[in-house]
């Protein structure tokens, strides 16, 4: 049986352990029976034949930046089945100058004025969610600027913080989308190494994962 493949770029903001959380995902994909590639450039990107043929690419890459060849390459893969999966800023805030990027995500980092929550599961039926119980965080707490279209599975609370958040609102924490005939999750958990080691962060990824994939 044909193994699937799955890319990891790691790289970026160091405070967020681009390759200790890069580890942590390898491992996961691992354990499923994927072949894991993992580079720490987007210098992978160029090669369009390879990148068409992937089943699914880990975005971990904070504050990163892309070439228009790169991302066009990125994006025709996840167009034509590609799926994509990743955490916190390593996704959420990979190209923070790439608007094309970011409407394929589904949302892109704002801020994070706040660090206490919960994490509310809306979804117990979907395969990524099911069964997983509601659990309370201390850590980045993203505030994110969303697509509205985009299909929440878990939310947290977010209070009035001046002047960011003018008034409480309910944030998107996980989320899935299509971008053509790809799968995109996203979960805005996942600051340091030791938060994703936690047991629900870790089956929202090995699930999400799953679910991303081709």
């Amino acid at each position: 049986m044909t193994k699937k493949k799955a890319l990891i770029v790691s790289g970026g903001l160091e405070p967020h352990q681009p390759q200790e959380v890069g580890a942590l995902l390898t491992g996961l994909l691992l354990s499923e029976g994927f072949e894991v590639e993992q580079h720490t450039s987007w210098d992978v990107m160029d090669d369009k034949e390879k990148i068409d043929q992937l089943d699914l690419i880990i975005p971990n890459y904070t504050d990163g930046t892309i070439t228009k060849n790169q991302l066009d390459n990125f994006l025709h893969a996840v167009s034509n089945g590609t799926g994509v999966a990743g955490l916190h800023g390593g996704m959420g805030y990979a190209f923070p100058c790439e608007q094309r990027y970011q409407l394929m995500v589904g949302g892109v980092f704002a801020a994070h004025p706040n660090y206490h929550f919960t994490v509310r599961i809306m979804d117990r039926n979907h395969f990524i969610t099911k069964n997983l119980p509601d659990f309370t965080l201390t850590t980045e707490h993203y505030f994110m600027l969303i697509d509205p279209s985009i299909c929440v599975l878990a939310t947290s609370y977010y209070k009035c913080i001046s002047p960011e958040v003018w008034r409480p609102v309910m944030m998107p924490v996980v989320w899935i989308k299509n971008y053509g005939k790809g799968r995109v999750f996203y979960n805005a958990i996942g600051h340091t190494a030791d938060i994703v080691k936690l047991p629900e962060v870790l089956t929202l990824m090995q699930r999400g994962m799953l679910w991303a994939a081709r």
